[in-house]
């Protein structure tokens, strides 16, 4: 018989579960609707505002998340099969790996707009240095859970597969509070003006353009999507620290909360505070301002530092 963690018989009496409980179907139905209706409203609006790069990573994270809640879905109708476990556990866990680099794209894009002067990395260094890292979590995640899959239909302890998944998701965590730090230090330095020292482009005699209302939101819906996913990060690395027969992982409204629902907070969040509508036309405000008081460009070696206007002639 394949291994399958113990079960609470208040649970599920009778019956033994992989989960340690029967997952609740109106739960699991809603949980899927409404990562669908999230990922349709991605896939229009990446469409329509021609943001291709949202669809391997806000669209595909999604695709999985549907993908894995499906798998639960199954689960609430056939509770001791183990394939539509195996299905979720992998699924849920590697999911928001490419929602995670949504954000790192977001803030490259923002640094741009808004200056490189306020940055102690250029941004493209940011979108690769922290793409990396996420890449190597969603590998290593990946890795983990199929070696945890492959244990379990075998009939073995999955504990190998699952704490090279904890390894992936530890990983994931200080990279997310690493690009969290640096991007809490960019946005201050941005808001009291003051550009990183010894920076190529920190010019005393420019100074930033006021910033747009759609630029707050847009750093505003940045900074929640980060604490949605890593409140789901944190209870992740409890949950499969704790093992695979823990306290945590069979307790179903921990997993609901903390982890459904963040992310499809986090992605309805991405949905409403839109790159498409929010960036986009915050870029154009910027420009438009600097036109007009007299901007004195400067670029860098990735892209434009489009905040830079020269301060009046005081002779």
């Amino acid at each position: 018989m394949p291994y399958q963690p113990e079960t609470r018989a208040s649970s599920l009496p009778g019956v033994q579960s992989p989960y340690g409980y029967r997952p609740t179907e109106w739960i699991c139905i809603l949980f899927v609707v409404l990562y669908s209706v999230t990922t349709i409203l991605h896939i229009g609006q990446a469409t329509r505002y021609r943001l291709w790069w949202l669809f391997p990573t806000a669209v595909l994270a999604g695709v999985t998340e549907i993908i894995g809640w499906s798998g639960r879905l199954w689960s609430s109708i056939s509770p001791v099969l183990l394939d539509p476990y195996l299905m979720q556990i992998t699924t849920t866990i590697i999911a928001p790996t490419p929602l995670v680099a949504a954000n790192f794209i977001l803030l490259g894009q923002i640094i741009n707009i808004l200056g490189v002067r306020y940055s102690r990395l250029s941004a493209a260094w940011y979108t690769i240095l922290f793409l990396a890292c996420d890449i190597i979590a969603l590998v290593v995640q990946a890795v983990g859970g199929s070696i945890a899959s492959t244990a379990a239909e075998q009939g073995t302890d999955p504990a190998k597969g699952g704490n090279i998944m904890l390894g992936g998701i530890v990983f994931q965590l200080v990279a997310i509070v690493a690009y969290s730090v640096l991007a809490a230090e960019f946005i201050f330095r941005y808001i009291i003006d003051k550009p990183v020292a010894g920076h190529e482009y920190a010019d005393t005699s420019s100074r930033r353009v006021k910033t747009p209302l759609r630029m707050k939101l847009m750093l505003f819906g940045m900074a929640l999507m980060t604490v949605l996913i890593f409140i789901r990060s944190v209870y992740r690395t409890c949950e499969l620290a704790d093992g695979w027969t823990g306290p945590v992982i069979q307790k179903q409204v921990l997993f609901n909360v903390c982890d459904g629902a963040m992310i499809v907070l986090a992605m309805f969040t991405l949905n409403f505070f839109h790159p498409g509508h929010l960036l986009l036309p915050a870029k154009e405000e910027i420009l438009s301002s600097d036109h007009t008081l007299g901007v004195a460009h400067k670029t860098s070696t990735d892209d434009t530092d489009m905040t830079a206007v020269e301060k009046p002639d005081q002779s």
